[in-house]
């Protein structure tokens, strides 16, 4: 009988979101001067994951920055079931600038895909659903849902308020139903395959390149 020979496989540790950036070391003397750098990062180096544009620099200093050019959309989700994908989708949230990101539900979520970004944009959290919808109408902003529910329109057909508020349900459950009743507008991502639907932070992501491009389109 041939012996068969055990092959064995090295994990490949290839840059990625589950890796922390290396970032930069010690600024060079003599140092930046003015309140919106940190001593302590101009000293040690700083190996958060940030643009350039923004190493060095204190978190009130980058949000201050992110304030001053701000998307006008939101991005809220349900927070029913400490979903894995709420991290990733405030993540996504930081990357387009938008105005605010909603928790509803349970206060505390799950924050491991964030990597931090939620130091740099308005976080709310609201209880209900209807809490939501006071907020909504107290700031003249559209609830869009998202969910692939009869009567939904494809997103590729629909028009975004400037002003909107993009609603997520958790994995799995989609919206519930007193998520579907604030809604303005349902909306569906059209798909070809055959998972009966998406998670929160990949639709996320579709959903603000789709209100980026009809409201917030690239200078080139």
């Amino acid at each position: 009988q041939a012996h068969r020979k055990e092959v064995t496989f090295e994990r490949s540790f290839e840059p990625g979101e589950f890796y922390k950036p290396v970032g930069v070391g010690p600024h060079p003397e003599p140092w930046p001067t003015g309140d919106q750098f940190d001593p302590e990062l101009l000293a040690h180096g700083d190996r958060r994951n940030v643009s350039d544009e923004y190493r060095y620099l204190t978190v009130t200093a980058i949000r201050e920055r992110l304030a001053a050019s701000r998307s006008s959309v939101h991005v809220a989700i349900e927070n029913w079931q400490h979903d894995l994908n709420i991290g990733s989708l405030v993540r996504t949230a930081n990357a387009f600038n938008v105005a605010g990101v909603h928790i509803i539900g349970n206060k505390h979520w799950n924050q491991h895909g964030a990597l931090l970004t939620d130091k740099y944009l308005e976080m709310h959290h609201h209880a209900t659903p209807a809490d939501l919808r006071v907020y909504a109408q107290q700031n003249a902003l559209e609830i869009v849902g998202f969910d692939n529910l009869p009567g939904a329109i494809a997103l590729d057909r629909f028009t975004f308020s400037p002003n909107s508020v993009l609603l997520f349900g958790n994995e799995g459950t989609g919206l519930t139903t007193d998520a579907v009743e604030i809604s303005t507008n349902l909306v569906e991502i059209t798909q070809y395959g055959s998972v009966r639907s998406m998670n929160a932070s990949a639709a996320g992501a579709i959903a603000l390149y789709a209100w980026t491009a009809q409201h917030r389109p690239t200078a080139r």
